[in-house]
């Protein structure tokens, strides 16, 4: 039975208002706590904001939670729906807690533009501070079974292009993938967890690749001017 032009257009119209109404994606978090997440404190900065050192100062302006640090190069434009409309000038400082049942070396990759860093436990992991192009740096650290503490802070300086994605690799582990607090979260009985009195003897401290994932498309939002000209 074939379609009237009629049935044909309402049937398109009603697609285009269903498309329209679809929310903006919150790459970097919703306002909906996740308990065994990360909270990421959200701050405006001044324009001529060159370090993630310049955060020591300010207040945040609201709270954002996510399971996993994985936003690849994309273009951003809608701020944070609940939050804030600021799309540049900007910073997350993620924080929260994961849990290790397997004892050893860990390596771990972020990527950011412009600047992040990985802290665990206090202890500086990764340095990626800076205004810059998504770029990647790399860090290991030996950790042992347990309860350890995590932070990520994060800034965005001049529009359009933001990147922040972390990944690891476990003891033994070749490729790296996104780390997310769902697969590093506490065990249903702690005591059930036994761990070496010792960690394992060191091993080679392998290098990831550098490697950038595919830049994607932006999602759904108004286009804001491009990235200044001495940005780059």
């Amino acid at each position: 039975m074939r379609s009237s032009p009629c049935r044909v257009a309402i049937l398109a119209l009603g697609a285009f208002v269903l498309q329209a109404q679809d929310p903006p994606l919150a790459v970097f978090g919703t306002t909906v706590v996740i308990p065994a997440g990360l909270k990421g404190d959200i701050y405006h900065l001044p324009h001529s904001t060159r370090s993630l050192a310049e955060l020591a100062n300010l207040k945040p302006l609201g709270s954002i939670y996510t399971s996993s640090l994985n936003v690849p190069p994309q273009d951003f434009s809608f701020g944070f729906p609940g939050v804030t409309s600021r799309s540049e000038w900007f910073a997350i400082d993620y924080s929260g807690k994961f849990w290790i049942e397997n004892p050893g070396l860990y390596r771990f990759r972020l990527i950011s533009d412009d600047g992040a860093m990985l802290y665990i436990d206090g202890q500086l992991i990764v340095d990626n501070d800076g205004v810059h192009s998504p770029e990647v740096r790399r860090g290991s650290v030996r950790l042992a079974g347990g309860s350890h503490t995590i932070r990520v802070p994060y800034f965005q300086g001049p529009r359009d292009t933001v990147a922040l994605v972390l990944e690891v690799a476990g003891p033994g582990e070749g490729e790296p993938r996104v780390f997310s607090t769902e697969e590093f979260k506490p065990p249903s009985n702690p005591e059930q967890w036994r761990f070496p009195t010792a960690l394992p003897p060191p091993v080679d401290d392998r290098d990831l690749d550098r490697w950038l994932p595919e830049r994607r498309a932006a999602p759904s939002g108004p286009r804001g001017k491009n990235r200044r000209n001495n940005r780059r």
